[in-house]
């Protein structure tokens, strides 16, 4: 008896130019090494949320693929499979070199490295906490006081480092663990919901210095990088228009002299937002306890300030703890608001050029890689963010040859001419922003502080 096999079904190929049509909520396609998948149903559950799926549907996102997912994450895709092929699929030879290099890293373990860094920051965050608050409760010095606010500053730099990471990758021996250090880190040392953090963060490295995409970017009324906010963009993450009013004109026009200032005090920004997302109707993972770590922080803190003995020195601390703080918050707008810029959506042909383009590193000692956080490495976490900062600095000079063999800049400079380029930046914006030939609706102080004669 002779048996018949099944046909073997034809792969079918579909163009570039069809892909491309699938780039919406309900019908978004994507392309990993040339073979399609629909994530239209996936899109809603997909753990760095809805945003980066939407943003990059309808192109081949085999680069971004690669750098935010572990390799385990390919063994859902088949889950996903149209069972159709892009016809004119085609690698960049810096994607080329980009995946090598990816692979040559995997190889050598790097991904799965991660030291004994977060062993011991918990250990130090532990120390500075109880002698911030053994400073507060059992010494009668001010200048004491005001230390300890300043060290628990300090601690929320330290902790929001933790933070960072394990967002991007698995500080702890499981996922169950990692969860619980984002939200100890997070919410209940820092007082900064965690989800609102991926939320933000993830759309800020898949759009990298995109000016209506990228959330780390859109500052409107104090801050703009470019004249190109005086249009009124609409933001394409916050789902609203950015209005470049005569009131946003007039704190932009001095926006260079109020930059430290409002870094001091950006951490309020934060707390509002963690509460904004937290209550609004957006899916949130975890809600509950997002909101209860929120509130455990919401009791110590002002538990802390309040055994101060007087509202002089409450002040004080709350004022030191912010001020200090807002160091990581100028580290966060080093690293972007002097490099370039453009509008519009993410593509994902040029995942290596477009990080390469929006990113600046620090030069530092590695004895201050503490004080960064991993963040003097930009242009490297950018390109790989799921490798732990421990390994930044051994993979540096690999970064910095395909940068110059593909004639891409690799911007390093120090952390005072970071400094420096970012007052620049804000200066000239600030300086466009006064051209009174581009007339926007005035007020009455925009009236009376530029008014001569």
């Amino acid at each position: 008896m002779v048996t018949q096999t099944e046909p073997l079904l034809k792969p079918t190929y579909i163009s570039l130019q069809e892909l491309q049509k699938h780039n919406t909520r309900g019908d978004a396609w994507i392309s990993i090494d040339g073979k399609i998948y629909d994530v239209s149903k996936w899109a809603n559950h997909h753990p760095g949320g809805e945003l980066p799926l939407l943003n990059l549907a309808g192109q081949d996102v085999t680069d971004a693929f690669l750098a935010f997912h572990p390799p385990s994450a390919y063994k859902h895709l088949q889950n996903f499979a149209t069972g159709s092929y892009l016809r004119d699929y085609v690698v960049s030879d810096v994607s080329r070199d980009y995946r090598a290099l990816f692979s040559e890293l995997t190889k050598l373990g790097l991904f799965e490295e991660k030291g004994h860094g977060v062993l011991l920051l918990l250990s130090i965050i532990s120390v500075m906490f109880f002698v911030s608050v053994y400073g507060v409760l059992f010494c009668d010095s001010a200048v004491v006081h005001v230390l300890s606010g300043g060290l628990m500053g300090l601690l929320w730099i330290q902790s929001g480092w933790i933070g960072h990471d394990s967002g991007h990758y698995q500080v702890m021996v499981n996922r169950k663990w990692n969860q619980f250090m984002q939200i100890l880190s997070g919410n209940v040392l820092a007082g900064i919901s965690i989800e609102w953090w991926k939320w933000n963060h993830n759309a800020h490295h898949l759009a990298c210095n995109s000016l209506d995409f990228d959330p780390d970017l859109q500052h409107l009324p104090f801050f703009v990088v470019s004249s190109k906010f005086f249009t009124s963009l609409t933001s394409c993450f916050y789902g609203r228009k950015m209005n470049f009013d005569s009131f946003a004109r007039f704190l932009v026009s001095y926006q260079h002299w109020s930059y430290y200032p409002v870094m001091c005090f950006a951490r309020l920004n934060l707390f509002a937002q963690s509460f904004f997302l937290l209550f609004s109707n957006r899916k949130v993972p975890n809600r509950k306890m997002e909101l209860l770590g929120l509130a455990l922080f919401w009791i110590w803190y002002p538990l802390l300030v309040s055994c101060l003995p007087n509202w002089g020195e409450r002040v004080l601390f709350v004022l030191a703890s912010f001020c200090v703080t807002g160091i990581q918050h100028v580290q966060f707008t080093l690293n972007h608001f002097s490099a370039s810029v453009y509008v519009g959506p993410p593509t994902a042909h040029d995942w290596f050029e477009k990080q390469a383009h929006g990113t600046l590193d620090v030069k530092c000692s590695s004895w201050m890689d503490w004080f960064h956080g991993g963040l003097q490495f930009q242009i490297e976490h950018h390109l790989f963010p799921r490798l732990p900062r421990c390994n930044l600095r051994k993979i540096s000079p690999l970064v910095k040859d395909l940068c110059k063999k593909h004639n891409l800049p690799y911007n390093c400079v120090s952390f005072w001419k970071a400094n420096v380029l970012t007052i620049q930046t804000l200066r000239n914006a600030a300086l466009q922003a006064r051209d009174l030939t581009k007339p926007v609706p005035r007020n009455l102080v925009w009236e009376a502080v530029n008014t001569h004669g």
